[in-house]
């Protein structure tokens, strides 16, 4: 599995996610596409994002992937890192599956994703994943093929697994990582 950090860089909840997953028994790869920088706003990762461009984070997100593909990787992401893991996911013929922890990315009309078992955790409401986009989003999946699931969490805030950030709750927390746990352990199988 290769996990992407959100706009936040790789923080420690991104280590601690990758931790839990390892002690499930899964081989998690955590690249750093900010090469050690780190965001303490929203704001501020934006502006660490578009500073690198979303060509070069997908280009190092590759670059990252590309010595486990051949396995048949699972591509997971916070946030960005999601939208990141959605594209190389889809691009992909062995992706083995997504999962999307508060974030996802547009798809184009010829996206193919063939029974790729899909995870989506997400906000109720999110302002950056609004309700329009989301059913437009899950819609154009399912037409590309993808098998979706989605959680909304109502109440929560938009990355609320990380327990460093005001959006965190407890609750919803382990409520994704429970699903998400049993999600990749019946990945496991396939």
């Amino acid at each position: 599995m290769v996990l992407f950090h959100s706009a936040y860089g790789l923080r420690p909840a991104v280590q601690e996610a990758a931790e839990r997953l390892r002690a499930a028994g899964h081989e998690v790869h955590v690249p750093d596409l900010y090469e050690g920088r780190t965001a303490d706003s929203v704001e501020q990762g934006m502006m660490i994002k578009d500073e690198i461009g979303k060509d070069e984070l997908l280009r190092r997100a590759v670059a990252a992937a590309a010595p486990f593909s051949d396995r048949g990787l699972v591509y997971a992401g916070f946030s960005l890192g999601g939208s990141i893991a959605q594209n190389l996911a889809l691009a992909d013929e062995k992706a083995r599956g997504l999962l999307l922890l508060h974030g996802t990315s547009d798809l184009a009309e010829d996206a193919s994703a063939d029974d790729l078992p899909v995870q989506l955790h997400v906000a109720d409401p999110d302002p950056f994943e609004p309700h329009d986009w989301l059913n437009a989003w899950y819609l154009r999946m399912r037409r590309a093929g993808a098998d979706v699931e989605v959680y909304r969490y109502p109440g929560a805030g938009h990355i609320f697994t990380d327990p460093e950030l005001p959006d965190y709750d407890a609750e919803a927390a382990n409520t994704t990582w429970s699903v998400a746990l049993g999600f990749l352990q019946d990945l496991q199988r396939w």
